[in-house]
Order: structure tokens, then C-alpha cells, then sequence
């Protein structure tokens, strides 16, 4: 993707491609060999047993031979952004500054494209590190509209790849998340209001307001990230960009009538954008 024998620019050649400079110089740094074959094996519980939080998970652990305290499994846990996907009574705190939004699609009928975004981050393991991955999917059509790789949480990504969605595919009438920070950061806020959307929130670690996203990120880690050992940003972006590309024109769904994303995304716009 980046030639550093071109004639443009680092610098150039990753705006043209809409990738931050330093994420092209970004080698992942060395993380304890245990922990990484800690974080992949937890990473493969959660997809398979979403309501397990950190003592469950070391049980889980401790059972497959794996020798690891509560504590360690929450503190990786943390850090790769992963959290018991189920209702918890008296966790809704909010981030200091942060708005809660209330969630707006329970009982709601949703059969168009364009009408409700769903954004999600999740953990992605590599050789000798680990990056996370944004994206923004169409509900009703299963669509994925834009994703970014990056080596950080911060909103700035997210806010990056919903405005790349603005761009290609026009404005949803709402974008639901889940309360990360990086969704509930002002900056974030304000694109969506920009835009005239409205801001849906899933309750706290309930796995049913997002669940199509969960689905998406069991595909593309069973279908194509675990089966690679990606030693670089580049090399995890390329082959990730290539599955979804995939992923939206070949492969179909049963909950589409065997329709692929892009077939059920063109057929579910309302007159007026197909129109246009």
C-alpha cells in the first residue's frame, strides 16, 4: 500500500490513502510472549462465550492448564478493550464529561439501508502485538460501510472511519453504539449531531443491542484473522480490507435470503436515494 521507493511522499502517499502517517512507521511493540498467548486465547473465549468477565475466564483458563489470577485476566482484558457482554446492575457510570444516550432501537422496525448505523471496535491479535479494528455497519443490511485499523482507542478513529461512511454511502437517521469511550468522547458526539443523526447507545454490556456486529467480528476473525500471524499494520490492514471487500459482494446471508450485503444494501435503499 505505501512504497517508500515512490516519488510522492510518506506523508503524501498516506493521505492519498486516508492512513495516518505514523501508523506507516508503526512496528507493534514487544509485548510478554505469555501475556499475547494469554490476550489470543481469551480473545477466543469472549467470541465463543461472550458473558464471561474475568473470573469466569480464569476459571476457563486455569481448567485448559492455563495458570492465571482474576486480576491478570481483567487487566488484559482492559487493555484489549473486552468486557462481559451482558445486562450488570449499577455499572452504567459515566465517563467523567461524557453523555450516556439512551438506546432507541428496541421495538423499532428496521428494513432500510441508510437507516440505522452500528459502529463497534474490537481487538485484533498479530505476530507480536495486537491492533484494533473500527467499523461501521449498515443494520438491516449487514453492509460494512467503512473500518479503520489503528493502534490505539482513541475517538479520533472513530470519527475518522463514520466520516468516511458520510462520504460513500450519505447519513443514517441513527448511529448506535456501545458506551465506550471512544463513542460517548464529545468528539465523536458532534460529528454524528453535525450530520442531524441521532445517537442510539446499547445498554452497558448488552451483547443483544449490537449483536449483527458481534456476528461480524466472529466472521472475520474465524474467516480470516486467526488464520494468519500478521507481522505488520500494513500486512493486517491489507488482508482485513480484502475480506471485507469480500465479505460485503460474495458472501451471502440466511438472514438476507441468501442476498450478500451489497445485493440486500442496494435493494433496501429508500425510493429517494435510489432515485438518486
Amino acid at each position: 500500500m505505501i512504497d517508500p521507493a515512490h516519488t510522492l511522499s510518506i506523508t503524501r502517499q498516506a493521505q492519498v490513502v486516508e492512513i495516518s502517517r505514523g501508523s506507516v512507521y508503526y512496528k507493534p511493540k514487544p509485548v510478554n510472549e505469555n501475556d499475547l498467548v494469554l490476550m489470543r486465547k481469551i480473545d477466543e473465549l469472549h467470541l465463543e462465550h461472550p458473558f464471561m468477565g474475568a473470573r469466569m475466564l480464569r476459571d476457563q483458563l486455569n481448567r485448559d492448564g492455563v495458570s492465571v489470577g482474576r486480576k491478570h485476566v481483567g487487566t488484559l482484558m482492559k487493555r484489549m478493550g473486552v468486557e462481559a457482554l451482558y445486562r450488570k446492575p449499577g455499572t452504567s457510570k459515566k465517563h467523567p464529561g461524557h453523555k450516556i444516550y439512551p438506546y432507541l432501537l428496541r421495538g423499532k422496525s428496521i428494513d432500510q439501508s441508510n437507516q440505522v448505523w452500528a459502529l463497534d471496535t474490537t481487538y485484533i491479535p498479530m505476530a507480536k502485538g495486537f491492533v484494533y479494528l473500527t467499523a461501521v455497519v449498515d443494520w438491516a443490511s449487514r453492509k460494512v460501510l467503512a473500518s479503520k485499523l489503528s493502534i490505539t482507542l482513541e475517538a479520533c478513529h472513530a470519527v475518522d472511519v463514520l466520516k468516511e461512511a458520510f462520504v460513500h454511502h450519505g447519513i443514517p437517521e441513527i448511529v448506535n453504539t456501545d458506551q465506550g469511550s471512544q463513542f460517548t468522547a464529545q468528539e465523536f458526539i458532534e460529528v454524528v449531531h453535525e450530520k442531524g443523526c441521532k445517537i442510539s447507545m446499547d445498554g452497558r454490556g448488552a451483547w443483544r443491542d449490537n449483536v449483527f456486529v458481534e456476528r461480524l467480528w466472529r466472521s472475520v476473525k474465524y474467516e480470516r484473522v486467526y488464520l494468519h500471524a500478521y507481522d505488520t499494520v500494513n500486512e493486517a490492514r491489507r488482508s482485513i480490507m480484502q475480506y471485507f471487500d469480500w465479505y460485503n459482494r460474495s458472501r451471502p446471508h440466511s438472514g438476507l435470503e441468501k442476498r450478500t450485503p451489497d445485493e440486500a444494501y442496494n435493494i433496501m435503499l429508500p425510493p429517494i436515494e435510489k432515485a438518486a
